[in-house]
């Protein structure tokens, strides 16, 4: 079950994107339009596969694989300046992630750890209304190394004041997952629980 927490777990660290709130899709679309407005492309089976990995980052694969020459700090610019403008009023939170973390308010202390920047997550949790649920958010501008690097985790289990084998950590993405074990936390993957709650939709 997604909200029964072993007994030993004394902080609760959630991803943001595709775990908290169902941003996904329109990462994706941002990234598509901006790739194309720039004479590239970006599959969409890659973008999944790279969930969890800091945008900048994310632009030096797509020239790596692809051989673009995109500036990544110019399309990185692009891309979330779209998706704040035209796609993040659409966002909905993941309700039966979002339930665990209303279950434990109050009761254990919560981080947000992102590969987004700050400004990102900042508003899209803003725009479902989760920001005051946290203890403190992490992003991909707090620390040196993005996932799979364990850093976000770290950092978010040290503000928490919780040492890492007592945080559970709840992630979207295989990177997530691996991010959070390299960081001897607990790790539960959300998207069997995602995908039922969006079938029963």
């Amino acid at each position: 079950m997604l909200n029964s927490i072993e007994p030993h777990i004394k902080g609760l660290i959630f991803d943001a994107d595709g775990t908290l709130v169902d941003t996904m899709p329109m990462h994706y679309l941002a990234w598509q339009q901006t790739a194309q407005s720039m004479g590239g492309e970006f599959p969409e089976p890659l973008f999944y596969e790279l969930a969890g990995v800091p945008t900048v980052r994310i632009v030096e694969i797509l020239n790596e694989k692809f051989g673009y020459g995109f500036n990544p700090q110019e399309f990185t610019e692009i891309k979330e300046n779209l998706y704040m403008e035209k796609y993040l009023p659409t966002v909905k939170p993941i309700e039966p992630v979002v339930a665990v973390a209303r279950k434990y308010q109050g009761r254990l202390p919560m981080a947000v750890a992102t590969g987004a920047v700050q400004r990102v997550v900042q508003a899209a949790l803003a725009a479902t209304n989760l920001t005051a649920m946290f203890d403190t958010v992490v992003g991909a501008d707090d620390v040196k190394h993005g996932k799979p690097a364990p850093d976000t985790f770290l950092e978010a289990a040290r503000r928490l004041g919780v040492e890492p084998q007592y945080c559970l950590v709840y992630e979207d993405s295989d990177l997530g997952l691996e991010a959070a074990q390299r960081a001897g936390m607990t790790g539960i993957d959300v998207r069997p629980y995602i995908a039922q709650w969006k079938n029963g939709h």
